[in-house]
């Protein structure tokens, strides 16, 4: 995973060599393992307009962290109840930091 855009930006490359920015949202551990949260980055175009998104599923992105040769890399969760639970633990996270300021 390389951070090319800085702290909150990352340029991931998925299975097929696609590159894919995303800004990191959060990081939690639930059940012992890593999960963190993205949103797919929209670059504008020349008029500035940020792009119509034909496909209206982009949004919250959830990876979980796992050890591969010794290195941390980011995988998709293993089944939809798992991305379910992950999805409402990060939902809770980020309710109790708005409640927070």
């Amino acid at each position: 995973m390389s951070e090319e855009f800085g702290g909150n930006f990352v340029s991931l490359t998925d299975e097929d060599g696609n590159e894919i920015e995303l800004e990191h949202l959060d990081t939690i551990e639930y059940n012992g393992s890593v999960y963190m949260a993205f949103f797919p980055v929209e670059e504008a175009d020349e008029e500035g307009e940020a792009p119509q998104d034909e496909d209206e599923e982009a949004g919250l992105i959830i990876l979980k962290v796992v050890m591969q040769d010794g290195e941390e890399q980011l995988s998709t969760l293993d089944s939809e109840e798992e991305l379910e639970e992950v999805y409402q633990q990060f939902m809770e996270s980020l309710f109790e930091e708005e409640d927070g300021e």
